[in-house]
């Protein structure tokens, strides 16, 4: 009945302070760390800022790996996260004092050019890692994980050979690869796990198969049984999924555990059955993936940067009363009120009254989600506290608010608390059902609600239909519907239609 909803519950994010310091231990950036430290006036770069190769060894042993292909490889990854980040800034190349290729002019070779190398200093953002805010930190980490995620979209070279043209060029063309559509996909991904982890108000956030996770992607929702071709795509995007997850955690996005290769020599065996087939007792074996807290935060950044609705509990602290009971209007109920606590802490104890006032007056209106904002409303000042009561007091005379203000007060044993005129009654009861029929709650819940006003009140439906409320018919109908008593219900759908008929709706 309301207006658009966000796209993805809230999310609980740890404080920046805990983030940046999980940022700062991801192992990938603490080597990056470490070897901007090491770096010095004699350590040499080649011309697209990588490590020269001759100090590859020396800097996987200064990290505490081996000096062989593999302790290379990690070093070299985590010295172009330390040029991408800022950690080191990589001075080019002296451009050569004569014409570069012209042999006869004395100049250098094309070859020669490429050899030649460049030298480093620190970065600026070196300092900023020790003695930044937790910002600055999470800024860095930010970039670092962009640069990260560039590396897993980037094509997999079976053959570079293959793809050199005679003119000595990349034959890109031959790469058959999309650089958005990878992207878009690996995106897909973690948009996918995101919602995976904040599924049942974050009670989702074990490890996620890889499968499923792949399937996620490739198996139309409304198909039953998936086909061959299907489950084939979904083993190769697993498998892609498995090499990208590898160079994701290191940054410390994900927790990850890798497909056993072991079991992909067993299924080789058997006539590469698809990884999709997997026995439930194997499924840890084809890969298990989990989000991090700091990877909460960082693909919900990614997100916001897309133009994604991904709010985060206390983005609306700062805000309104209006923005807060709107933006509330479809978060789970833990968060709910955690978002609400923190806009009340906000303003502080000193300013209960004037908060409760506020709330109050964001709740009124006759819009479609009026009814849900009254609902958050009456839930907000329960957090209030007594502070709040003379806010409340002051629109017991209001015909919106009126019914909520006496249920806080009765709720709170206050004294002098004027007796409803039955209007109100029915007004408040329509305005409840509308709001709980907003929110789309608990089906059983909803009903009992139903069953329970219409019980409360001899003839309720009688006087229902002369409730001057835009919701009355509507509601009317929605209680015909649910109620479990078939006369009960054949009178609230009569109802319903003499509300359509008085207001020629």
């Amino acid at each position: 009945m309301s207006a658009e909803r966000p796209t993805l519950p809230p999310v609980r994010l740890h404080s920046e302070a805990e983030l940046a310091r999980a940022a700062l231990a991801a192992p990938l950036l603490a080597r990056a760390v470490r070897l901007a430290r090491w770096a010095g006036p004699a350590t040499r770069v080649g011309a697209g800022g990588e490590l020269a190769e001759a100090q590859l060894p020396a800097a996987a042993e200064h990290l505490g790996l081996t000096p062989d292909e593999d302790g290379a490889a990690y070093a070299s990854e985590a010295w172009r996260l330390a040029v991408d980040t800022g950690l080191l800034d990589v001075t080019d190349p002296e451009e050569p004092a004569r014409d570069a290729g012209d042999p006869e002019a004395g100049g250098e070779s094309a070859e020669d050019t490429a050899e030649a190398e460049g030298t480093v200093t620190e970065g600026e953002n070196l300092a900023l890692l020790t003695g930044g805010s937790p910002q600055d930190v999470l800024a860095i980490w930010l970039d670092g994980l962009e640069a990260v995620h560039a590396d897993a979209t980037a094509p997999v070279f079976d053959d570079f050979a293959d793809l050199v043209n005679e003119d000595g060029s990349i034959d890109f063309d031959a790469l058959d690869w999309d650089p958005e559509a990878e992207a878009e996909f690996l995106d897909g991904v973690l948009g996918n796990l995101y919602l995976l982890t904040l599924a049942d108000n974050g009670a989702g956030d074990g490890p996620v198969p890889l499968p499923a996770l792949a399937a996620s992607m490739i198996v139309p929702d409304d198909m039953g049984e998936p086909t061959d071709d299907i489950l084939e795509q979904v083993s190769e995007a697993m498998m892609r999924l498995d090499d990208q997850f590898r160079l994701l955690e290191p940054i410390g996005i994900v927790e990850y555990r890798p497909v056993d290769e072991a079991l992909l020599v067993e299924e080789g065996e058997q006539g590469d059955q698809p990884a999709a087939l997997a026995d439930e007792d194997d499924v840890t074996r084809y890969g298990m993936v989990k989000l991090t807290p700091l990877g909460l935060y960082g693909i919900r950044n990614r997100m916001l940067e897309a133009g994604v609705d991904a709010p985060a509990v206390g983005d609306l602290a700062g805000k309104g009363a209006d923005v807060l009971l709107d933006g509330i209007a479809h978060y789970p109920e833990a968060a709910a009120r955690s978002e609400v606590e923190l806009w009340l802490g906000d303003r502080g104890a000193d300013g209960a009254v004037a908060a409760a006032a506020e709330l109050l007056a964001a709740a009124r209106g006759t819009d479609e989600g009026a009814p849900l904002r009254r609902l958050h409303c009456q839930q907000a000042l329960s957090l209030a506290g007594p502070e709040a009561e003379p806010a409340v007091r002051a629109v017991l005379g209001h015909p919106e608010l009126g019914g909520l203000a006496r249920v806080w007060l009765a709720e709170r044993g206050a004294a002098d608390v004027p007796a409803p005129p039955e209007s109100m009654i029915f007004w408040l009861a329509i305005d409840t059902i509308a709001a709980q029929l907003d929110a789309d709650g608990d089906l059983e819940e909803l009903q009992g609600l139903v069953e329970g006003l219409a019980g409360q009140h001899s003839g309720f439906f009688d006087g229902a239909w002369r409730v001057d409320h835009p919701a009355t018919a509507d509601v009317l109908e929605a209680m015909g519907r649910l109620h479990s008593d078939k006369k009960t219900a054949k009178d609230a759908r009569k109802a319903a239609f003499k509300a359509r008929s008085r207001t020629g709706g």
